[in-house]
């Protein structure tokens, strides 16, 4: 992995993918969801802190445990501006998304435990599927398809 002088406050959009692992498209993407920014040059290229290494990382971390990017940008945005996320930031906003994650991995392993339900189904059951209606929640509002829009009267 190339290393950066410490004389050098700001990286390009190549230097910041090598470091931090993140593909260059990835990192628009993050810079354009508001997860990181950059300053242009006047030859309109892309400059990083050095800050932004600490804050993809922050952002890939929260991703691999499944926390959507509109959470994490929400999380950044309570930091001081321009100061990357601490041990103590990560310890405190991971124990708030601890009964989200708790929830989906419950959700997942109902999901699991009934996926063979529908093996040789043909999705003919969708009334008492599983899958498409988990606890028959459609059951309980109305009769007929779940896909039909309700209008009000």
């Amino acid at each position: 992995m190339p290393q950066i002088p410490e004389k050098i406050h700001e990286l390009t959009v190549g230097q910041l993918s090598s470091r931090s692992g993140a593909a260059v498209s990835a990192l628009h993407f993050y810079e354009a969801k508001g997860l990181i920014s950059s300053r242009r040059t006047s030859g309109n290229q892309r400059r990083y802190g050095r800050d932004a290494l600490r804050r993809v990382a922050f952002v890939r971390a929260a991703q691999r445990v499944g926390i959507p990017l509109a959470t994490i940008r929400d999380a950044l945005a309570e930091l001081p501006e321009e100061r990357t996320p601490t041990r103590e930031d990560w310890a405190r906003l991971s124990e708030n998304w601890r009964a989200e994650l708790d929830a989906r991995i419950l959700q997942l392993g109902r999901l699991r435990d009934h996926l063979t339900d529908c093996i040789g189904c043909g999705c003919l059951s969708l009334e008492t599927c599983v899958l498409s209606n988990p606890d028959d929640v459609f059951g309980e509002r109305a009769s007929g398809s779940r896909l039909l829009v309700e209008k009000k009267k």
